[in-house]
C-alpha cells in the first residue's frame, strides 16, 4: 500500500511539474521573437504581444524588438498591444502596466533596461533592489526609440563576437 501511495505521490509531482513549466499560449505559438529571433520562453518576463485591427499578431521577446515593429508597420493599426508582468510573466496591456526604466539589471535588446508591473508595489521594491524610476508607456516606448541606435549597435557588436567565437570553435 505504502509503494502505491508513493507512486501515485511521484506520478503527481511529475505531472505537476509539467503543467507549471508549460509556456504560455502566446509562446507557444511563437516561440521565438518574430524580429530577433530570441525565445520568448527564456525571456518570458520581457515578452510582448501586438494585435493588429486585421487579427493578426506579431510576438517579439522586449519592447526594443516592438518598437522596431511597430516603427516598421506604420500603415498597419495596433488595437492591443500587451507585455509580460516582470514577476508572474503574464500580459498586461502597456498602458496598464508600470514601467521600470534603467537600474542596474541587465535589460533584454537594450542597455538601458524597462520593465513592466502589473503593480505599482511590485515596480516600487524592484526599484529599491535594483534602481530604476518609475514610468508610463509612452516615456518606456520613447526611450526605446532614443536608445535604439546605441542599442542597435550594441547587438551588432555582440553578434559579431558571437560569430567569430563559433568560427575559432570549429577550427
Amino acid at each position: 500500500m505504502n509503494r502505491l501511495l508513493l507512486l501515485v505521490f511521484g506520478f503527481y509531482l511529475m505531472t505537476a511539474s509539467l503543467t507549471l513549466a508549460a509556456p504560455s499560449a502566446d509562446v507557444a505559438s511563437a516561440p521565438s521573437c518574430h524580429h530577433c529571433g530570441m525565445d520568448r520562453d527564456k525571456f518570458g518576463h520581457s515578452r510582448m504581444l501586438i494585435e493588429y485591427e486585421d487579427g493578426s499578431t506579431v510576438a517579439t521577446c522586449s519592447l526594443h524588438c516592438a518598437a522596431v515593429e511597430l516603427a516598421t508597420t506604420i500603415d498597419r493599426i495596433p488595437v492591443k498591444v500587451s507585455v509580460a508582468d516582470f514577476n508572474s510573466r503574464k500580459l498586461i496591456d502597456v498602458d496598464e502596466a508600470v514601467w521600470v526604466l534603467g537600474g542596474s539589471r541587465k535589460g533584454v535588446m537594450t542597455a538601458k533596461a524597462k520593465w513592466a508591473f502589473a503593480e505599482r508595489s511590485s515596480a516600487e521594491k524592484f526599484i529599491q533592489a535594483n534602481g530604476g524610476n518609475i514610468a508610463t508607456f509612452d516615456e518606456a516606448i520613447k526611450a526605446a526609440y532614443d536608445d535604439m541606435y546605441q542599442d542597435t549597435k550594441m547587438i551588432r557588436e555582440f553578434r559579431k563576437m558571437k560569430r567569430l567565437n563559433l568560427k575559432e570553435v570549429a577550427h
